[in-house]
């Protein structure tokens, strides 16, 4: 039977990495039927929103979307596209896995990391104000119920994933309210997986380990904006954000999407890498159950990354973005 998937082209470089993650897993064997639908900038014009309801119904119907990157018009009523999505399809869980990859050339060596960030709440609720006409006030926002289910999410992970050890950061030594309310949660969902270890990090403390020593982590749960930094950091590790896919989970809808912007300037050229989108297609894959086709794409990376006449120029290599999903395609 096969899995109906909504499909967003995007903004910008989106409908060209789309559409190499599109032909690489269709060639993987996976039993992918797509349901394109736009949104973004291109549909403003029309719907006076770059968000149509429609766009929300088909993911409603499918549960799951495999988008491009989006920008975000000013003066659309939201703060941007992705937020409006995780609101409204209460993806409460961002996954962000950092993980080295043969061929991209960085500071380290084995990183194999995923962070899960909370994506509903924190100083992302966006509940902020001016008080008088010199100083602004923003609230930040730490519920037991939100806590609740990102920590378990994360345990949950950890354990699919054959992963040994949830790191939970925080900075409850000076929020002791808020972050400490999500560290009491943390330690007692902890206490429900003992074939996990669980340890907790003050986030700045956790920032100069990452650096150091990324090799003693393994998952990392957190609220929003701590999530939101780290996991820059953590693509930092391997790449940068074109080598970062990611994902926004909740209980009924995923979305999958790169973590990288969508960089224009670039539009159009044919040149720009790939690689985040078809990741995040790997990580769409195994979530609908096509195991064996995430690792054929997988093992097919291995034999491309490393030769630089198919690869993406950021990547060191000469490819166009079609070509470089070709290569990929012929080594399945």
């Amino acid at each position: 039977m096969a899995h109906r998937v909504t499909l967003i082209p995007g903004d910008g470089i989106g409908p060209e990495i789309v559409e190499a993650a599109r032909r690489v897993i269709d060639a993987s064997g996976a039993n992918i039927e797509w349901e394109v639908v736009e949104a973004g900038e291109k549909v403003m014009a029309e719907y006076g929103t770059p968000l149509p309801d429609y766009v929300l119904e088909s993911i409603k119907k499918n549960k799951v979307a495999l988008k491009g990157p989006m920008t975000t018009p000013i003066g659309t009523g939201f703060r941007s596209v992705n937020v409006a999505l995780r609101k409204a399809l209460d993806l409460y869980a961002n996954v962000r896995p950092a993980k080295s990859l043969p061929g991209v050339v960085t500071r380290y060596e084995n990183i194999d990391l995923i962070t899960v960030r909370e994506n509903t709440e924190d100083l992302y609720a966006g509940v902020e104000h001016m008080v008088g006409d010199d100083a602004a006030e923003s609230i930040k926002i730490i519920t037991r119920k939100a806590s609740q289910r990102i920590v378990r999410f994360a345990f949950e992970l950890a354990r699919k994933e054959g992963r040994k050890k949830v790191t939970a950061v925080h900075k409850a030594n000076i929020m002791k309210y808020t972050d400490g309310l999500f560290l009491a949660v943390a330690r007692e969902v902890a206490a429900e997986y003992p074939d996990i270890e669980f340890e907790d990090m003050i986030v700045d403390a956790m920032a100069m380990k990452l650096v150091q020593t990324p090799e003693k982590f393994d998952v990392m749960v957190m609220p929003n904006l701590y999530g939101d930094i780290l996991s820059d950091l953590c693509a930092g590790l391997v790449g940068g954000l074109g080598v970062a896919p990611g994902a926004n989970i909740g209980d009924e809808y995923a979305v999958f999407e790169p973590v990288h912007g969508s960089a224009p300037k670039h539009a159009g050229q044919n040149r720009v890498n790939p690689l985040a989108e078809i990741l995040s297609g790997v990580m769409m894959l195994k979530h609908l159950g096509e195991v064996d086709a995430a690792a054929k794409i997988e093992r097919a990376l291995t034999k491309v990354l490393p030769n630089k006449d198919m690869v993406t120029y950021d990547l060191g290599g000469t490819a166009k973005t079609s070509e470089m999903a070709d290569y990929i395609i012929k080594h399945l």
